[in-house]
């Protein structure tokens, strides 16, 4: 012991006497003071599609709300409780803490950046006010009224929330105005900074046009004129083809895989199985996306299990390879999504160019080819009498809601807007459900207690904090 004590004494001493300031042995070197901009921007980019990609029972439980997926032994989430495990306070602290956060401290830092060049600058503020935007509209197309003008502010502890609908009207005249600043031609975000578009500025502006169209068609029931201009000034400048897809693409490494790879590869989880309603119809229709969407069942077969019945998990179908997969993307935006909206904006009358059918044939087409399917493949699905345009059962609204949700797979959030907004297709209830079908998330628990005043006045504005309560533009 004397020994040890002798050597390490005197090294000590070295060290202590090379160090003229022992302050800076408090410095927390793995622990920034200041984050660059560019990682704020990635951080709350990825921490979105995390969110959105997630089959999570505490983050994410829309896809047993759209009747895409069931559970085999848990049903709370499929039976439409979303409290027990406070869903709504994790959905919300997730877009405001984690999203909106860091995206505005993101915008600070560039706005304060005197090296930046102008159009430089102005590209990444734009950028970054598009991925806000985009984290408002779910927010705000989840609960109603939300804190807007007062949210993300240290110095007002009791945001007011604000009106839906004139939230909404903001939101679209953010658009067209970042559409406007964006110079495609001018240096933005590197391709190792921007996770959706690798410093495309021109993509972007795709993005949000395709963003701007959708926020608008959303409105068309209580604002059709809102809805005419947002989809006829988007319609040319939106995505137009797949390669300008706004994918987040996850890696195959840890700790930046599909959440999907770690909860149910990783994680083990044997819980999700495919929904009857939606493998009915893929079954039906001898859908090529089928084996792509889920795998077999242990007997070799494709099934779907009925929502909130407990039901045994190696009967029923579970989602595919590629769906797991842990570099698979999540899809912020896309083609599909935007043909689909310009046969809608058609058959409502818009000046949009081409068909309804045309744009209707392209959407199933694309969403056939992105998950492994051919063009034969597809053209033989449409030539079906239940899928082709002019002799699918019902009106315009079943016609394009129905596809749109099978194309909307693996998008749960979208679905649950795209059903609330066209009604379409008509869904079984959940056994056991709590409630009828959820037309939003109740406000958090956290906001009852910490912001008791604005909820209170927020709840009653929109007609009571309650699931069934329909928002603003849900008026069918």
């Amino acid at each position: 012991m004397k020994r040890i004590l002798i050597v390490f004494v005197p090294l000590l001493v070295l060290f202590t006497a090379c160090t003229s300031d022992l302050a800076q042995l408090n410095v927390e070197t793995k622990r920034p003071a200041a984050v660059p901009a560019p990682t704020l921007f990635s951080n709350a980019t990825k921490t979105l599609a995390n969110s959105l990609a997630s089959a999570s029972v505490n983050t994410n439980v829309f896809r047993f709300t759209v009747s895409h997926w069931a559970m085999a032994v848990y049903q709370d989430e499929a039976q439409y409780d979303f409290n027990t495990r406070a869903i709504p306070n994790g959905w919300w602290t997730t877009m405001y803490r984690d999203v909106i956060a860091d995206l505005r401290e993101s915008a600070r830092l560039i706005t304060a950046d005197a090296s930046l060049a102008p159009a430089e600058k102005a590209n990444k503020i734009a950028i970054l006010d598009i991925m806000e935007v985009y984290a408002y509209s779910v927010l705000v197309n989840t609960f109603g009224n939300v804190p807007y003008k007062e949210s993300i502010n240290s110095a007002i502890l009791f945001p007011k929330y604000d009106d839906a609908k004139t939230i909404s009207a903001d939101l679209l005249a953010r658009l067209n105005a970042d559409i406007a600043k964006i110079n495609p031609t001018a240096n933005s975000f590197t391709a190792t900074e921007d996770l959706v578009y690798k410093g495309s500025a021109a993509k972007w502006v795709k993005f949000a046009n395709t963003l701007r169209f959708k926020l608008g068609m959303v409105l068309v029931d209580v604002d059709a004129a809102a809805a005419k201009t947002a989809a006829e000034s988007s319609d040319a400048g939106a995505i137009s083809a797949a390669a300008d897809n706004g994918l987040f693409t996850f890696l195959s490494s840890s700790p930046n895989q599909n959440p999907l790879f770690v909860d149910i590869v990783t994680g083990g989880r044997q819980d999700y199985i495919a929904a009857k309603d939606l493998m009915d119809k893929l079954i039906g229709w001898n859908d090529p996306r089928k084996a792509a969407f889920f795998s077999k069942n242990n007997a070799g077969n494709y099934a779907g299990g009925i929502v909130g019945k407990s039901n045994t998990f190696v009967d029923f179908s579970r989602a595919g390879a590629k769906v797991i997969e842990a570099a698979s993307p999540y899809i912020l935006a896309d083609y599909v999504e935007t043909e689909f909206l310009r046969a809608e904006a058609k058959e409502r009358g818009f000046s949009v160019a081409g068909s309804a059918e045309s744009h209707y044939n392209n959407a199933i087409t694309a969403s056939i080819l992105y998950w492994g399917g051919s063009a034969a493949d597809a053209a033989a699905y449409l030539a079906q009498t239940d899928v082709a345009y002019a002799t699918a059962a019902g009106d315009w609204k079943q016609k394009i809601g129905t596809q749109k949700w099978i194309a909307l797979y693996n998008r749960p959030y979208e679905g649950w807007v795209e059903i609330r907004r066209l009604d379409q297709p008509k869904i079984a209830t959940p056994i056991n459900a709590k409630s009828g079908f959820p037309t939003r998330l109740s406000y958090p628990s956290t906001e009852q207690t910490l912001n008791g005043a604005s909820y209170t006045a927020a709840a009653s504005a929109i007609g009571g904090d309650v699931v069934t309560t329909k928002l603003f533009w849900d008026k069918n």
